[in-house]
């Protein structure tokens, strides 16, 4: 494989590269098995071009053959680089044969993506006050309430949509900053992470309560991305720098794990899908690492439990639901699947 190396932990022949004609940034993995029957695991990539005109592909991922490819009429036009990009998550409960996917950037948008074409749904707008609207740095799709999707703004806001009326269900002003990412966890209960440094909790079903659980050592240091472990809804975690912080909603303030192996700052972090104890993170050295968290740490902190080297910096993770074994990352214009 041409980016591994003999550094890596993972053998190159439990992985498969797809090679884009643009940077990629965004992915999302579908577990929508009837949307194409005769292809296997959709992925949605998103280009990462500094200017209006970018692209989204659906690829296929077969895990028999190791091959990566574009399905055919399956590519459109996005404005601006897709800041994250999501499947329907419980496509299950739709009796429709098609799936749905979303994407951020200036608006949230849905898309209806068929055997042979995607087609636009909505495209929602946050702003109360104009047609211009406050970039989106990322979004998450209620798992309990598909019905909802909350969005996270550089304008300091959170935004909980309806999507199925395609109107604002609320918006809060969720940080003294930016706001970087978002997470649900329960029906009702989202998290936020800010360039102020901190995470927070909000309750919908508590007149909008907000708990702040977690604070940057270092005032105004800012928490990039969040991850709820949703087999596990105690546990979530943090990106601090080039640390993965893990906390404990129940014991606010005080990390219960911080995970410190990357040599430069972590952009990507994913709870494994079908373990609570497993994570996946990924960063600017070029590392892949995969943890595993045990009930108590040692003095010496915790190693991974393996990793991989990329050779180039890692921008983006995922780790597929519907096939568990299965990493993806993204570094330059390349898509990575990695077995783990």
């Amino acid at each position: 494989m041409e980016n591994s190396s003999q550094e890596s932990h993972l053998r190159s022949e439990n992985s498969v590269t797809y090679d884009s004609s643009y940077p990629i940034y965004a992915m999302a993995f579908s577990s929508f098995t009837p949307l194409l029957p005769n292809y296997c695991s959709p992925i949605a990539v998103g280009s990462f071009i500094e200017e209006f005109n970018n692209r989204v592909d659906i690829l296929s991922f077969d895990e028999d053959t190791l091959t990566l490819k574009p399905i055919t009429n399956l590519s459109f036009d996005h404005p601006y680089p897709p800041t994250k990009l999501m499947f329907h998550p419980n496509p299950s409960a739709s009796l429709k044969s098609n799936d749905i996917l979303a994407s951020s950037s200036d608006y949230l948008r849905l898309w209806d993506v068929h055997e042979t074409s995607v087609e636009p749904l909505f495209t929602l707008n946050n702003s109360k006050t104009s047609e211009c609207c406050a970039p989106l740095t990322s979004f998450d799709w209620n798992e309990v309430e598909p019905r909802r999707i909350g969005t996270s703004s550089i304008d300091t806001t959170c935004t909980i949509w309806d999507v199925e009326k395609g109107v604002v269900e609320t918006q809060l002003k969720a940080h003294d900053k930016e706001v970087y990412d978002i997470a649900w966890g329960e029906a009702g209960v989202f998290a936020s992470v800010s360039a102020d440094g901190s995470v927070r909790i909000f309750d919908l079903r508590d007149n909008e309560h907000l708990t702040i659980i977690y604070e940057s050592p270092q005032p105004d240091t800012p928490l990039l991305r969040l991850a709820w472990n949703k087999q596990d809804l105690r546990y979530m975690a943090t990106i601090y720098s080039h640390k993965i912080v893990i906390l404990d909603i129940r014991s606010p303030a005080m990390p219960v794990a911080e995970l410190e192996r990357h040599q430069a700052s972590v952009n990507a972090i994913a709870w494994a899908p079908q373990s609570s104890r497993n994570i996946c993170s990924a960063g600017d050295d070029g590392q892949a690492l995969v943890w595993e968290l045990p009930t108590v740490a040692g003095p010496n902190g915790i190693d991974p439990m393996s990793m991989y080297y990329a050779g180039a910096e890692i921008n983006q993770l995922q780790w597929s639901a519907a096939q568990r074994d299965w990493i993806a990352i993204a570094f330059s214009n390349k898509l990575q699947m990695l077995k783990v």
